[in-house]
């Protein structure tokens, strides 16, 4: 019997797993589903959510054709700085100007990797990451300069998550459409440094006043480590912290061989000297916003962000010239007042050593005012002043000098008059070397001339200082022109057949109530004398008040309220009433200059004109002002009109009221005008020649007598 073959031998049972085991995998097997499951979940999420900030990403148009928010510059005919307006003060440099200096400094502090990254620098980013672990105290960022570019074009400060997405995109996207040149030259122009300066270019002109072109090793590392906190690194207000921040930046520099030992220990040790802003040299500021406010009108606000070079007619060595006249005839005539006291009074302390840090604290409340320096009065005497200046500088004022403060070192001067230890004066020094005390002005002035053939305005001093009142009185301030007005009167009476020659009666007139509509009235010449019967000439040379109402009633005074329209006077501004010949309505200094220019040009009315042309800030025009035609369809007086009175008013600069004007100039052809108001209110002289007119205006802003003794000849016309 054979054997039955032998079948396989059956496996042995798995071993039995212990029920809380089987649990404990099973809970396992769950999770790790889960955690799949959320995985792929938050991929997917993470994806939408890219997907959709991608399709929100700002267009790239802002980058790819950059417009910098650049200042308004006003500038002279010749060239200089008037004044700058807007909130960003950047000048606009093209990466190819820039010093390797600077951008090696930049690269250094912000991106040594800039030229080998995406956009992302990686290690830049683990380097941080590390740095901050090592360090809890430290906060390392890791922000390239591509991203800062689209963070401060496109992003807020917030410290979001979806701020991050979306700066990631728009740096990627910013490396993908721009070249890394072009996305330095955009870092280096908008980042914000400061003193109100966008830009390494502003900013090396506002912290050293220099062209970034001369910027040394030392100055561009200052600069390069403002970005990170343009406030805690300001090396003027935070020296200390700066000149730390400046070394971390030069070692950097030395890491990443941009410079070599030698080089980063020189700059170490050189010792930054900063721009204190020096006095402008051009006293062009009512110019400024005068030319400020007319682009205003036709660019609106964008006239502080566009870089529009505005261009003026002002020449600027004619403007130094009118602002320094007009300031020294306004300082000479406030000698001629009382003296109002110390501007304030200081407690001296009684130790030596202490008083100068003292004076140093009170005159900063009480700053110079050009060439009229602030002091503190150490010493005071009848015969002698001693005093500091805010420079540290003592002077001592005694002789003349102390003339116009006499009343104020009287013994019996009041407690806010006197002049004693501690108080707060006005210093000046003359052309000798000599001090004199003296004020602040409180009458104000104006200047301006213009070219009689084209309008152009060549110097425009609107007050005493810009800083102190902003009022433009050469356009703003409507005064009474008094006397200044008799030529357009006699003009008037020239067209109606009068002639130089003509013989009128400086008589006494009185005209009663009935007469004048109101009360009675007894006009008087400004000398009280009356001369009996003389030639117009005469007349208006002698400025006779009695000649030139006796002129008006002989032309009328609705005609002659028409005819000064011609030079471009307001007719509801000068009433027809009797009182027009003595210039009792109300004119603006320009407008008495463009009337004159009328006289001057030979008889066209020609527009004032201030700007010339104005350019973006490329350099490309935007506006050419053209000069006016003068031809025989737009004249607006006759010529032969004109000749007469300029003929008239020659004689006025040879014999009369403005004789001084050709004694002191030593030439004929000059022709003017000068003007008293009733009660010396207001004083004025108008003069011309071939070339120039010019009218200078003195008064108080709120009308009161000048004095007794003042006149727009000795006021004005100097």
């Amino acid at each position: 019997m054979n054997p039955t073959p032998s079948s396989p031998s059956p496996s042995p049972p798995p071993t039995s797993l212990p029920g809380w085991l089987r649990a404990v995998w099973g809970v396992l097997g769950w999770l790790l589903g889960l955690v799949l499951a959320g995985a792929a979940a938050l991929g997917l999420m993470v994806g939408v959510a890219l997907a959709v900030a991608y399709q929100n990403v700002p267009d790239m148009a802002g980058l790819t054709d950059y417009r910098p928010k650049l200042p308004m510059r006003v500038y002279s005919a010749d060239g200089m700085l008037l004044g700058e307006f807007g909130e960003e003060r950047r000048n606009f440099t093209s990466i190819r100007d820039m010093p390797p200096v600077m951008k090696n400094a930049i690269l250094a502090a912000e991106d040594s990797r800039f030229y080998q990254h995406p956009g992302v620098d990686l290690k830049g980013v683990l380097r941080a990451a590390l740095e901050n672990l090592r360090d809890a105290r430290t906060s390392q960022g890791a922000s390239t300069i591509t991203m800062q570019v689209a963070k401060n074009f496109y992003l807020s400060t917030e410290r979001t998550y979806t701020r991050k997405i979306y700066e990631l995109l728009l740096t990627l996207q910013i490396e993908s459409k721009l070249s890394k040149e072009q996305i330095l030259e955009l870092y280096m122009n908008q980042i914000y440094l400061g003193q109100r300066a966008f830009g390494f270019a502003a900013a090396c002109e506002i912290y050293y006043g220099k062209p970034v072109k001369d910027i040394s090793l030392a100055e561009a590392a200052m600069l390069a480590g403002l970005p990170v906190a343009p406030s805690a690194y300001n090396p003027i207000a935070n020296p200390r912290r700066a000149t730390q921040r400046q070394r971390f930046v030069l070692a950097r520099m030395l890491d990443n061989n941009f410079i070599t030992q030698a080089e980063h220990d020189a700059a170490r040790a050189q010792e930054l000297k900063y721009h204190v802003q020096a006095e402008p040299q051009v006293h062009g500021e009512y110019v400024a916003e005068a030319a400020r406010q007319l682009v205003f009108a036709q660019y609106g606000a964008e006239a502080y962000t566009r870089g529009l070079n505005v261009h003026t007619s002002v020449v600027a060595t004619d403007q130094n010239v009118a602002y320094r006249a007009l300031r020294r005839a306004l300082m000479g005539f406030e000698q001629r007042q009382v003296y109002r006291g110390p501007e304030a009074y200081v407690d001296l302390p009684a130790d030596a050593a202490k008083v100068d840090a003292r004076v140093a604290e009170a005159l900063a409340d009480h700053p110079d005012n050009d060439e009229l320096h602030a002091a503190v009065v150490l010493e005071a005497t009848k015969a002698k002043v001693v005093a500091v200046l805010s420079s540290g500088e003592t002077i001592q004022v005694t002789g003349e000098g102390i003339r116009p403060v006499t009343s104020g070192l009287a013994d019996g001067a009041g407690p806010k008059v006197q002049i004693r230890r501690g108080a707060v004066v006005r210093a000046i020094k003359g052309s000798k070397g000599a001090w004199s005390l003296t004020q602040l002005p409180e009458v104000e002035g104006a200047f301006v001339a213009m070219n009689p053939a084209t309008g152009a305005i060549r110097a425009m001093v609107g007050g005493f200082d810009y800083g102190k009142n902003k009022f433009n009185h050469v356009t703003q301030a409507w005064r009474q022109p008094g006397s200044s007005f008799k030529p357009f009167i006699y003009s008037a009476a020239l067209e109606k057949g009068l002639t130089a020659a003509t013989v009128v009666n400086d008589a006494p007139l009185f005209f009663d109530a009935s007469e004048t509509g109101s009360q009675a009235w007894e006009p008087k010449n400004y000398d009280g004398k009356f001369e009996g019967p003389m030639s117009l000439r005469r007349g208006l040379a002698k400025s006779k008040n009695m000649v030139s109402i006796r002129v008006l009633q002989a032309v009328g005074p609705q005609f002659a309220q028409s005819w000064v329209s011609q030079f471009g006077f307001e007719p509801e501004k000068h009433p027809a009433y009797l009182t027009m010949a003595l210039g009792a309505g109300s004119v603006t200094p320009l407008q008495m200059a463009s009337a004159y220019g009328v006289f001057a040009n030979g008889g066209w009315r020609v527009l004032p004109t201030l700007i010339t042309r104005i350019t973006d800030s490329k350099g490309r025009p935007l506006v050419q002002t053209q000069a006016p035609v003068l031809s025989e369809d737009n004249r607006s007086l006759d010529a032969r009109n004109a000749f007469v009175m300029s003929s008239l008013l020659q004689e006025v600069t040879r014999s009369g009221t403005a004789a001084a004007a050709q004694k002191t100039l030593a030439r004929s052809d000059v022709y003017g005008k000068t003007g008293t108001t009733n009660d010396s209110i207001d004083a004025w002289f108008a003069g011309y020649q071939h070339s120039v007119v010019a009218v200078a205006w003195i008064g108080y802003d709120n009308p009161r007598k000048l004095g007794d003794k003042e006149t727009g000849g000795g006021l004005a016309l100097p």
